[in-house]
């Protein structure tokens, strides 16, 4: 068998997309999770990849907009070398606006948005027209955004795996390590973390969300006093999701109730659609809320990529390059605020 260069344990986003990643620069490359393909937090439904809001501009916002902006190309070489879809759309986003003081602050956003986005999406007002699709606004006023994104996050973890197959590469259930090791292990990862540092680093959000039979199309994605409302290309429209600090099961429970109750009053056009598909997962948020990566501290040759919690996906294309850049390389681009270090 060929010597491996590179191990990396886990086959959630960023796993596979590190993964992913460095086999296309050539590594040889296997990925080892003995649950198999997004059995964790990864294999959701909701797949909204949306920034942001324009202002207060730090480090993790700027590498996030970096990754929205990479996505549709990254995204386009994974199908084309592996031949599965991720069902990838920049498809934007509409939020309503509850009142006069929101349109104002709104507005003042789009400004902001005008330099910080660097002119590659716009941020903008517009009035409601009282199309289908579009969600409710007691001021007549939406926020348009066209940097947003969806993706299909089943479908984005098959397009990767057929794309590292093409590469040599398979997810197995146990392997031993060979070459450098990336852990993107999600909560596990963490505790595991949290255990070797001896102090917590991070903790488990479980999320919950829920999938209707409508057809959306490419039509905008819709974020609604805190909730997503994305529809995809398999004719269901993704809605979600919960965040829980503590809950007595990990399955779906009648916490989901709540947010199609929410779901449908913003958008009536969605009455009466059938439930198709009930998700829960226990997603990894780090003390920093920004993904961890970067070196292992005191393991020579590991390396960490975990923390995506909410944004894991959107993150994804600019994190698998800048590990890539890391492992394969020794080049550390990993931000500040985004490194183990930075667990305080």
């Amino acid at each position: 068998m060929a010597r491996v260069d590179v191990t990396v344990r886990g086959a959630g986003i960023f796993g596979m997309s590190v993964a992913w990643a460095c086999a296309r620069r050539g590594a040889r490359v296997q990925v080892i999770d003995p649950h198999g393909l997004g059995a964790g937090s990864s294999g959701g439904l909701v797949g909204a990849l949306s920034p942001h809001v324009p202002e207060a501009w730090n480090g993790k916002k700027a590498f996030q907009l970096e990754s929205l902006l990479m996505a549709a190309d990254w995204w386009a070489g994974v199908e084309a070398f592996g031949g599965v879809s991720p069902g990838y759309a920049r498809v934007g986003r509409l939020q309503p606006l509850a009142d006069a003081a929101a349109v104002d602050l709104a507005r003042g956003r789009a400004a902001s948005a005008a330099g910080l986005w660097q002119g590659a999406a716009e941020w903008r007002v517009v009035p409601a027209t009282g199309a289908a699709w579009e969600p409710v606004s007691p001021s007549g006023w939406l926020v348009e955004d066209t940097l947003s994104a969806r993706i299909s996050p089943r479908l984005a973890l098959g397009a990767l795996e057929e794309a590292l197959r093409g590469r040599g590469a398979e997810v197995v259930p146990d392997a031993a390590e060979e070459g450098a090791v990336v852990h993107a292990t999600g909560v596990a990862g963490l505790a595991d973390l949290s255990a070797a540092l001896g102090r917590k680093v991070g903790a488990g959000v479980k999320g919950q969300a829920l999938a209707l039979r409508f057809e959306a199309g490419d039509r905008p994605q819709l974020f609604v006093d805190g909730l997503h409302i994305v529809g995809h290309v398999d004719g269901t429209v993704a809605v979600g999701s919960t965040s829980e600090t503590a809950w007595t099961e990990d399955g779906p429970d009648g916490q989901l109730d709540g947010p199609l109750a929410r779901a449908v009053a913003a958008v009536p056009a969605l009455v009466g659609a059938p439930v198709m598909a009930r998700w829960a997962g226990v997603r990894p948020r780090a003390v920093s809320r920004a993904p961890v990566l970067g070196a292992w501290p005191g393991r020579a040759g590991h390396f960490l990529a975990n923390g995506g919690f909410k944004i894991g996906f959107g993150m994804a294309p600019k994190v698998a390059e800048v590990m890539a850049d890391l492992v394969l390389d020794g080049r550390d681009g990993v931000p500040e605020g985004f490194r183990v270090e930075d667990l305080r």
